[in-house]
């Protein structure tokens, strides 16, 4: 299950996604309130989102937050990952944090690990191939 700190951050990214390009940032006061994130928490969401290069901040009366790239380049993969970390549910499939399972005997033929592989790979592939611009149109549509 996602953390509450990736639903913040998705949610977080998807209200700066729907703001018009090259318009002037987000106030982070304006972004708690809409997707409705206490502040102080958010606030750190938002230094590891754009450490990791996903927004961009302006300081000031007229400062705030805005994407670092155009939103059709930011998948829900891009978040969930810095967030979260890799998306396998075990550490012997993850292709950034692999280490053996203590308890394994044969990562060739053990059930497990393969079922799991093809929860990592379908996971990678939907997060991946949906960007902010894609589930903010599937957000728009639904309501």
């Amino acid at each position: 299950m996602l953390t509450q700190r990736s639903r913040y951050a998705l949610r977080a990214m998807l209200f700066l996604a729907e703001a018009p390009a090259g318009g002037p940032p987000v106030p982070m006061a304006r972004i708690a309130v809409e997707v409705n994130v206490p502040r102080k928490f958010l606030e750190l969401i938002l230094a590891e989102l754009r450490a990791a290069d996903l927004i961009v901040s302006t300081r000031g009366k007229m400062g705030g937050y805005r994407l670092a790239r155009p939103r059709h380049l930011i998948s829900l993969g891009d978040v969930v990952r810095l967030i979260e970390g890799p998306l396998a549910l075990v550490p012997c499939v993850s292709r950034t944090a692999y280490r053996p399972c203590g308890d394994c005997h044969d990562e060739a033929t053990c059930a497990i690990r393969h079922a799991m592989m093809r929860v990592r790979d379908e996971t990678a592939r939907i997060l991946d191939g949906t960007s902010l611009a894609d589930a903010a149109i599937r957000e728009l549509a639904a309501a």
